[in-house]
């Protein structure tokens, strides 16, 4: 069975973006935390050369697509788990898409704003 709103083709599929988007956003956090720990002293000169790297500037791209991944694919499961039938009544589907729409919304208003950070001005 196919979901409309699942985000890929099947439930493997989730599986597997969920898992690759929590090694790319761990490394991530890795890559900043060493960069962090070895420069010493932060200064936002420095912070700035670092962030402002085309290296950075991708890889933070790559994070935040996994980012938004990674919370559409677990709050979908969320959200079809535990906003049926049985749980909320009759109106669950509709409170379910309801929430699925406003975290599909929230999620793109955060990629768009996290695109702004890593690649404005």
């Amino acid at each position: 069975m196919k979901s409309a709103t699942s985000f890929s083709r099947s439930g493997m599929s989730d599986w597997i973006v969920q898992r690759v988007s929590a090694v790319i956003l761990a490394v991530y956090f890795v890559v900043v935390l060493g960069w962090i720990a070895l420069q010493g002293d932060v200064t936002f000169e420095n912070w700035s050369a670092f962030m402002g790297s085309t290296c950075m500037r991708i890889f933070g791209l790559l994070a935040l697509a996994s980012l938004a991944g990674h919370a559409w694919v677990g709050l979908w499961t969320i959200t079809t788990d535990y906003l049926t039938v049985r749980q909320m009544g009759n109106k669950a589907t509709f409170l379910r898409f309801l929430a699925q729409i406003g975290m599909g919304v929230l999620i793109f208003v955060y990629v768009v704003w996290g695109l702004k950070i890593f690649w404005g001005n």
